[in-house]
């Protein structure tokens, strides 16, 4: 039986289809799973939609945390040339710095990635994310009632969609503050949605392809005794509204989970049972450059069954 959203994908390649001169009426959507480092994974799989040049192929691209990162560097189609940043020992270690939590500092600071790397070091093309014909879709966590967000509609220009960025990736008291949008504070998405099925079904999605960061055999634990002690006195302090999914964390990840097994139109490619587990702030430079290859053959494969004889797709297999 073939899968309705390669078919999607094979028959919108077929005809040339482009977001806005669609000739189906399927509204298909790129949803990218983050998680801090464990979105190496995703950011590989990003890697191939750009190889195979099916970010047309969509009509909007959902992101959350570390994947709403991700997914702008597939729509300003610079994934695959910046993505030794993920083992580059200067960003990822300026980045995520474990000992700054001894001077009362951020340990992951998005404001450096945001504002030096994506501008200075390693410039994203975020001229390019405004004009994509592709809507792109941030999720974030609304600090005072907890519930996801797009920032979407709050993206006019680049330093809005910076803020929409680090808005999606603060992680509770490891980023510091809340990233506030409009005089609105915003948290990581992942305290209200990991995987933004939610978001992309109610803005009527029909065809679904996730990037997920972690295997079928991976599970997520409820918060310990410890995270409950320190964290509920951050949520309660900066992010009120964030403490109670944040609580829930395994009943809203297992609600994403049935809403994505459930769903008839849904391709999900994961890391493949016995690929490394990766930590929110892992930085060793051979663990993520294998996340990265990995996620992105992962995907190669999975896609591969879209057919054809594409010279872009028989190019693209088999070189990550």
């Amino acid at each position: 039986m073939t899968d309705p959203v390669l078919q999607l994908l094979r028959d919108r390649r077929r005809k040339g289809s482009i977001p806005g001169r669609r000739t189906d009426d399927a509204r298909l959507v790129l949803l990218i799973e983050g998680g801090s480092s464990r979105g190496a994974y995703s950011y590989g799989m990003a890697i191939a939609i750009e190889k195979l040049g099916l970010l047309p192929l969509f009509d909007a691209v959902y992101g959350s945390s570390a994947g709403a990162l991700n997914a702008a560097w597939l729509l300003c189609g610079r994934a695959e040339i910046s993505m030794h940043a993920w083992w580059d020992p200067i960003i990822m270690r300026t980045t995520i710095n474990p000992k700054r939590a001894l001077r009362r500092l951020p340990v992951v600071d998005t404001q450096f990635l945001v504002h030096t790397v994506y501008t200075e070091i390693m410039p994203m093309g975020f001229q390019e994310i405004l004009d994509s014909t592709v809507s792109f879709h941030p999720i974030a966590t609304d600090a005072l009632t907890g519930q996801a967000t797009d920032l979407h509609e709050r993206i006019h220009d680049q330093s809005s969609l910076q803020a929409a960025l680090r808005a999606s990736a603060a992680m509770p008291l490891l980023a510091g503050e809340p990233v506030v949008i409009d005089g609105r504070p915003f948290v990581d998405a992942g305290v209200s949605e990991a995987v933004p099925v939610r978001t992309a079904l109610a803005q009527k999605a029909t065809h679904i392809l996730a990037l997920r960061t972690r295997r079928t055999d991976e599970t997520t634990s409820a918060p310990s005794l410890g995270e409950r002690m320190v964290l509920s006195r951050w949520f309660n302090q900066h992010a009120p509204g964030g403490l109670e999914p944040w609580l829930r964390r395994q009943a809203v990840r297992a609600e994403e989970e049935q809403l994505l097994a459930s769903h008839p139109a849904t391709l999900q490619i994961r890391p493949p049972i016995g690929s490394a587990p990766i930590g929110r702030s892992e930085r060793r430079a051979r663990v993520l450059r294998s996340a990265v290859d990995t996620g992105c053959q992962t995907a190669l494969n999975n896609l591969a069954r879209i057919g054809g004889t594409s010279a872009t797709l028989d190019a693209a297999l088999g070189t990550c």
